[in-house]
């Protein structure tokens, strides 16, 4: 599956938010980039929910199809369209690698997955997009523990309330999806829906 792999700085620039992780572009030039970054003109309702989704896409690594089919899986559930959005983003498999600390980004936690290094329950599981039910068991296969990538990022990944993880073992546990108030991400899943509701 493709994924963005051009300048991350430039994008956190143009959202004006960290939303690789922390830079140092941003500290040293707070305006959007490109020659005329500096003196942009009103945007839109429309440009608003754009740059919402935009920015959304980017921060879980997705392109629009896939988040496109997310959103519509979110739809056909009970409850409030938005936060099931962000919750089924939450409980893919790629993300749920990350939160738990198996991998310092999403990406890095991409790639851990797809290279087989993961099992869901007891089964190697080697697709990022694979949705965690609450119960579900992740755990780094055995031989895979050894790996810089894994133990330099193991343990340094803040708490959060809907995973338990077992660092000493290399496993954790989906509890349950995330309340919309325990989500960290700074995304205003309304936009979205607006903007898909068109």
């Amino acid at each position: 599956m493709a994924r963005y792999i051009g300048p991350k700085d430039r994008i956190a620039r143009r959202f004006k938010e960290p939303i690789f992780g922390p830079s140092k572009a941003l500290e040293r030039r707070k305006f959007g980039p490109g020659q005329h970054g500096k003196g942009r003109k009103k945007t839109s309702e429309y440009g608003l929910q754009l740059a919402e989704k935009q920015k959304a896409k980017f921060i879980y690594g997705l392109l629009e199809r896939q988040f496109r089919n997310t959103f519509e899986k979110a739809q056909h559930r009970k409850g409030v369209t938005g936060t099931v959005f962000l919750q089924l983003l939450e409980s893919r498999l790629d993300n749920v690698t990350f939160r738990m600390g198996f991998a310092p980004t999403r990406n890095a936690a991409r790639q851990v997955v797809n290279h087989k290094h993961v099992m869901v329950n007891g089964v190697v599981t080697n697709v990022p997009s694979y949705l965690l039910k609450p119960g579900d068991e992740v755990q780094v296969r055995e031989k895979a523990r050894g790996l810089d990538v894994i133990n330099r990022s193991l343990g340094k990944n803040a708490r959060y309330g809907w995973v338990q993880v077992n660092t000493t073992e290399f496993k954790g546990v989906f509890l349950h999806y995330p309340d919309r108030a325990d989500i960290p991400e700074n995304i205003n899943e309304q936009l979205i829906v607006e903007l898909y509701s068109k």
